[in-house]
């Protein structure tokens, strides 16, 4: 199914997150939406969803409706991945502080949280209340008074009972760039959000761009990926598990293997041809793998960790003997699992690191969702007269070098008798 190559063979050759005819297509929609509110919405419902849903938000019943009719098992798991999602990013909240070591002079910063968060989860090949999980806990985190949930119509039960458990604000059925105009601008039905934030398809991303400079987003995320990085030591087993995994969700997935170990490449090759035909999803892996897999020998472990720091992937599974000892070597990746004990899956389902991450490279400038996307900060000080006095000099020389009279002027002033 995909040919072992040397690593020199293969070029990295990622397309832009959006192309322009998406973000053209989607930007219309967007000022249609932010212009006609309601309107504008429906009229995307019936002509993508197919759908015309006498309300746009799911109320308080079919929610309880949902919540009865989804196992007892699923709700514990789901509220043991939020609980251990919420935890990890309490640990990681940026904390405000306030610095009084010089006399007269109060220096702080406060953290601030939005106050309206939108949350985008999307529908299409399959449902994902994981991600409601990962956005909602790292939004209460935050502190963040009200969330707003949009996800395409008819969303399953799984998804509203997750929704409930982690505590979201209101739902709606709305999908695809409307959902994100909506979230953006507010609708008759739909509040305004400070920020939109959550994964989707090439359109929720083309109007989450196109939204951007109007209130905050997360980032602009395309199809999934995931690199393995071996010295040949991990089961061909597990790496061919880790690249089907990713490959499953969807046909644009992007999975590859770079190892030391032309052997270890050759038998994760031949694991597909066992692994593969058993799964459900099997023609959306092989789609996946025959045109955006890689199966890359490198000529020493110095030229794969070189590449994975090129690359830049989503998730990056270090499978080597020693991965604390790889760690400190990779600068850029979105998330890291050590060990061949550590399946992206896990992470994928509330371990406690957040699973919505920067692809395409994006991870060399941005990190992933956590509870730090949902808050500002704010800095002040305070000076006594005293204070500014004993201060000003180094201010009034640079405001003087700088040619600004006025700012040098604004301190002199409170020294001179009135």
């Amino acid at each position: 199914m995909i040919p072992v190559r040397s690593l020199a063979e293969y070029a990295i050759d990622r397309k832009a997150v959006v192309d322009d005819a998406t973000f053209a297509s989607c930007r219309g929609i967007v000022e249609d939406v932010r212009r006609r509110g309601d309107a504008a919405v429906r009229e995307y419902a019936k002509r993508f969803d197919r759908v015309e849903p006498a309300s746009f938000e799911v109320n308080t019943a079919e929610i309880e409706a949902a919540m009865g009719s989804v196992a007892p098992e699923v709700q514990a798991a789901i509220r043991t991945a939020y609980d251990r999602v919420f935890r990890f990013h309490h640990q990681g909240l940026l904390r405000g502080f306030e610095d009084t070591s010089r006399p007269g002079v109060t220096l702080g910063m406060r953290v601030v949280p939005f106050e309206r968060a939108g949350i985008y989860v999307p529908g299409g090949l399959a449902a994902y209340p994981s991600s409601v999980c990962m956005a909602a806990a790292a939004a209460n985190v935050a502190g963040v008074r009200e969330t707003i949930l949009c996800t395409p119509p008819e969303p399953q039960a799984t998804l509203l009972c997750a929704a409930r458990i982690c505590g979201v604000t209101r739902v709606f059925r709305i999908g695809g760039a409307q959902a994100v105009a909506a979230m953006a601008y507010g609708t008759e039905s739909v509040p305004a959000c400070e920020i939109v934030a959550g994964p989707g398809n090439r359109f929720v991303t083309a109007a989450k761009k196109a939204v951007a400079d109007d209130v905050a987003i997360d980032f602009l995320a395309g199809p999934t990926e995931v690199l393995v990085l071996s010295d040949g030591t991990t089961s061909p087993r597990f790496v061919a598990a880790d690249l089907i995994a990713q490959a499953e969700h969807d046909p644009a997935a992007l999975s590859i293997l770079v190892t030391t170990s032309r052997e270890q490449a050759e038998a994760v090759a031949r694991e597909f041809s066992v692994q593969i035909p058993r799964l459900e999803r099997a023609a959306i892996v092989v789609h996946a793998l025959r045109d955006h897999g890689a199966l890359l020998v490198a000529p020493d472990f110095d030229a794969a960790v070189a590449f994975a720091n090129r690359l830049a992937p989503e998730h990056l599974v270090i499978s080597t003997r020693d991965p604390m000892e790889v760690l400190p070597r990779i600068r850029h990746a979105g998330a890291v699992f050590l060990g061949e004990h550590s399946p992206v899956a896990m992470g994928d389902y509330g371990s406690g690191p957040n699973a919505i991450l920067p692809t395409l490279g994006d991870s060399r400038r941005r990190s992933g969702l956590s509870a730090n996307t949902f808050v500002k900060t704010i800095t002040y000080e305070r000076l006594t007269p005293e204070a500014l006095a004993r201060e000003a000099a180094p201010a009034i020389a640079l405001a003087t070098v700088e040619g600004l009279g006025a700012h040098r002027r604004s301190i002199e002033i409170r020294h001179e008798p009135r």
